[in-house]
């Protein structure tokens, strides 16, 4: 695959003078935009696995990644959209900032529809290679006693469930992969321009992998090689439309058919 991203030139300078200055100034920006997002995501997560780790042995636990809200449906309800519209503000927030400094981001990022049909293939294909090797390391995690029970979704059976999960499904997809893969890695470029790419599909995996510790030693490495494979087709092919899709497939199963999957893991 051809990549299509272009690296950072002077055009796309966000504030006058000196090359140190504007490092600096991306740097503040993407230390608050990951504070607001999935930064402060994952220092809760490893707060969270020390604390578990305090209590019970991790295989006698669970782990939950969308509970109802309220025992009153309406509200229920109310605030699972309401959670799924504020989580994506960062994401609002990432494309506010690429258009004040002159740029397209869904042009830039490759969230458009200039490639549906290579997007959609390679998205599938991610969903099957990376859902497999969910399920062989959530099931080596569970057997070795390093990974909490997971259950992704407690919420009460109502007209609503399934759409309102797949919107969850969707938040978690475009949060994910536009704040971790094209946003930090234009930022990562222009802050230290020279560092290797390695160096940054690695930063980004890590991080991915430490806000889903709350879940266990499993899932953090799991999510930390989700991380580096979404990096590097990232980095080939300059595109997070693949990547989206394929997220958005992985929690969709996992939200509407984790049953299922579960028949998957033998013993």
């Amino acid at each position: 695959m051809k990549r299509t991203t272009s690296e950072p030139s002077a055009e796309h300078s966000a504030a006058p003078g000196p090359g140190g200055l504007r490092r600096r100034f991306y740097g503040w920006e993407l230390a608050i935009v990951l504070g607001l997002s999935l930064g402060r995501s994952a220092i809760y997560a490893v707060l969270q696995l020390a604390e578990r780790l305090t209590l019970a042995p991790l295989a006698d636990q669970t782990a939950t990644v969308q509970s109802s809200r309220s025992r009153a449906e309406f509200f229920d309800v109310s605030y699972q959209v309401l959670d799924a519209v504020f989580a994506l503000v960062p994401v609002v927030l990432v494309f506010y900032l690429f258009f004040l400094h002159g740029m397209n981001p869904f042009r830039r990022f490759g969230l458009d529809l200039r490639a549906p049909v290579r997007d959609l293939l390679l998205g599938v294909g991610l969903f099957l290679l990376i859902g497999l090797g969910t399920v062989v390391i959530y099931a080596v995690g569970r057997a070795t006693g390093i990974t909490a029970e997971l259950i992704p979704a407690d919420v009460g059976e109502h007209w609503w469930t399934t759409p309102v999960l797949v919107l969850t499904a969707l938040r978690h997809s475009l949060l994910e992969e536009i704040i971790m893969i094209a946003y930090l890695f234009d930022r990562a470029r222009r802050i230290w321009p020279r560092a290797g790419i390695w160096m940054i599909i690695l930063g980004s995996a890590v991080l991915r992998g430490a806000y889903h510790l709350y879940q266990g030693f499993g899932p953090g490495i799991g999510n930390l090689l989700m991380g580096v494979i979404f990096g590097w087709i990232y980095h080939r092919c300059g595109r997070v439309m693949p990547l989206v899709i394929a997220h958005l497939l992985l929690d969709v199963v996992a939200f509407l058919a984790f049953p299922l999957v579960l028949q998957l893991i033998p013993g």
